[in-house]
């Protein structure tokens, strides 16, 4: 499994050193920046960075600046080192989208505290983001679910075996719930060419609603709209 990267912005080499020992006794990896302008070409360089440990008061750019234009791109954590002097800085960076910060001079213990706090969260936040990105191909309506990655369809959670023109006709439906496709769009669709004998799609319908209705006399989710065309109802 790989490890935790996490850049280390600061100019007092002797403080960047000591966090980058702490870090690493945690099991983390550490990359380290001496300035904004720097840890701005850090992130740009490394794309798996977890979370950033960023000080105030640095030359060519400061803190506040720095993670002011890095939150335009990126969403992980950082937490600014700031003094104890420094209290309008830590408010204004906590205002331009820092998630934390830190007082020098600082217990370890409390850093490595806060750092774990923030990576608990945004670890769970990643997850959260990685289960609506799989749920994007996912089309439901009512009983009826059909997943577009792994090419299965079920009804009330009982699969369906359908033939991949039966799939490509149903997704294309049930992408659209309640909007009605003629005859021609779907063969267009589906078959990739200008419409010429639609008969097919009323067989393959049909078929669908065979495999996916429970009385397809009577269909729950596959309509037929008379003179229009076909549709799944929007439940």
């Amino acid at each position: 499994m790989d490890k935790t990267l996490i850049l280390v912005v600061e100019d007092e080499k002797e403080i960047a050193e000591a966090i980058e020992i702490y870090l690493k006794t945690q099991g983390y990896d550490v990359i380290k920046a001496e300035n904004g302008a720097e840890g701005l070409k850090m992130i740009q360089e490394h794309d798996d960075i977890q979370l950033a440990l960023v000080d105030v008061m640095m030359p060519v750019m400061d803190g506040i600046t720095m993670i002011k234009k890095a939150r335009e791109d990126h969403d992980f954590p950082f937490l600014i080192l700031s003094a104890k002097s420094e209290d309008l800085d830590k408010i204004m960076g906590l205002n331009i989208g820092a998630d934390d910060y830190v007082t020098k001079p600082f217990v370890p213990m409390e850093l490595l505290a806060r750092v774990n706090s923030q990576l608990r969260r945004y670890q769970r936040y990643l997850k959260m983001v990685s289960q609506e990105k799989s749920n994007d191909n996912i089309y439901v309506q009512g009983g009826l679910e059909l997943n577009a990655d792994t090419k299965e369809v079920s009804v009330d959670g009982n699969p369906v075996r359908l033939t991949p023109i039966e799939f490509k006709i149903l997704q294309m439906l049930i992408k659209h719930p309640g909007h009605v496709f003629s005859s021609d769009e779907i063969y267009e669709h589906v078959w990739n060419e200008d419409a010429i004998n639609t008969e097919t799609v009323m067989v393959h319908i049909r078929n669908i609603r065979e495999k996916i209705e429970l009385d397809p006399k009577n269909p729950h989710y596959l309509k037929v709209v008379w003179g229009v065309g076909y549709k799944i109802e929007k439940l």
